[in-house]
């Protein structure tokens, strides 16, 4: 059976314009595993970073229009920073939690559809490790600014460029750079604190 052809994004984004909702439809299945994943690491739940995932798309749909060009990736990520965004700052007026609870262990709220480190060649002690490596830096995360949070997680985490990280938050790539510096020099700071016996020897200094 012949492979269907891949259509381009900038295609399909036109197409989403006129209306088309299974071009949209195509674009959300690109990139709702992202949006999902930053959504989740800015706020730490995984219900609230589906409703900020469901929450982005619906945005992207509506504002179809104000897209002008460029990378409808940077767009979309740009408008599920802001989201999360509105969500701490609400979370911050109306406090429904303390503190102590919101930065305690977050092990029972992973979500399922994160990525998984493992292989068959892992053994069970080295996933305990990873596991924990990973809720622990989480942990650490939700201790940073959002701003700070944000550029960590879309720099170390996501992979994306310093470039296209200014893109998303329209900023400097300048200030990309002192923020990043800053952002992983506060959890390295956390990490040495609270769970220096995770960290490889080098880092524990």
């Amino acid at each position: 059976m012949a492979q269907q052809p891949v259509i381009p994004e900038e295609r399909l984004v036109q197409a989403a314009k006129r209306g088309d909702l299974a071009a949209f439809n195509e674009l959300v299945l690109a990139y709702q595993q992202q949006v999902y994943n930053i959504a989740y690491r800015l706020l730490g739940d995984p219900d609230a970073a589906a409703d900020a995932t469901q929450e982005t798309f619906i945005k992207a749909y509506e504002r179809l229009h104000q897209h002008r060009g460029g990378s409808f990736r940077s767009w979309v990520l740009r408008i599920v920073t802001n989201t999360c965004y509105d969500v701490l700052r609400k979370q911050q007026r109306y406090p429904t939690q303390s503190l102590d609870n919101l930065y305690a262990d977050t092990s029972d709220r992973e979500p399922d559809r994160l990525p998984q480190w493992q292989s068959k060649d892992t053994s069970p002690e080295e996933m305990v490790l990873r596991h924990e490596i990973y809720r622990v830096i989480q942990e650490g995360l939700l201790t940073l600014s959002p701003e700070h949070r944000t550029v960590i997680v879309l720099c170390d985490i996501e992979g994306l460029s310093y470039e296209e990280i200014a893109e998303v938050l329209n900023i400097p790539v300048g200030t990309v750079k002192s923020r990043l510096s800053r952002a992983r020099a506060r959890l390295r700071d956390y990490l040495r604190t609270h769970h220096a016996e995770l960290l490889p020897q080098a880092y524990r200094l």
